[in-house]
């Protein structure tokens, strides 16, 4: 099962991998973008951070949803709506909860990614967040690792791919060949999953 604890233990996973991880995420965005994703994430998970150390949330789906509110708030551009609609609703649909199941969590996690659907109107193939996402949430409830490599792989199969939606898609053809900052920052996302969950907690056998 998992508790409070463990999804507190996963924003402080995720804040750690987009400071780590921030400049390469700039440097993705600056060839088809803003040049900004991984100053905005950096600067939003750690308003995260700090709020869930204040506030100090009782059930899993007020953590998300606490972490959700707050990367509206302080990310710029697109990726706050996105990331911060992706986690409130992943946090609305686990209840009031005080443990979850890893399938329900796949479930939760999988209406979010619905609601990012919705809310930026991208499919899979469109080089985007939902290219890494996706396919994590297919494999989620198997095993946190399996959900972890599957968005790893999304997000390096943008690269091909021809920008459909966002800024980068004003590029048109010459979005080819750069990875989706997007799909990159949402990989580190799903693979905090599992370090969240430790060596002996891989999913949901």
């Amino acid at each position: 099962m998992l508790d409070t604890d463990f999804f507190r233990r996963w924003m402080a996973a995720t804040a750690a991998a987009v400071d780590r991880e921030a400049d390469r995420l700039t440097e993705l965005d600056a060839a088809i973008g803003d040049a900004d994703h991984g100053s905005n994430m950096r600067r939003g998970f750690a308003a995260v951070n700090d709020v869930l150390g204040k506030e100090a949330p009782r059930t899993p789906g007020t953590v998300l949803t606490l972490a959700g509110r707050h990367l509206i708030s302080t990310v710029g551009g697109a990726s706050g709506p996105l990331y911060g609609t992706l986690l409130r609703r992943t946090g609305k649909a686990l209840g009031d909860a005080t443990e979850v199941t890893p399938d329900q969590l796949a479930d939760a996690l999988g209406a979010g990614v619905a609601a990012v659907t919705q809310l930026g109107g991208a499919q899979a193939g469109d080089k985007t967040m939902l290219d890494a996402l996706l396919p994590a949430v297919e494999v989620l409830g198997t095993s946190f690792e399996a959900a972890r490599d599957a968005a790893l792989a999304g997000a390096l199969g943008t690269v091909p791919l021809r920008a459909r939606k966002g800024r980068a898609s004003y590029l048109g053809e010459r979005s080819i060949g750069h990875q989706d900052p997007g799909a990159a920052s949402s990989a580190l996302l799903v693979g905090a999953l599992a370090e969240a969950a430790g060596p002996t907690e891989g999913g949901g056998e």
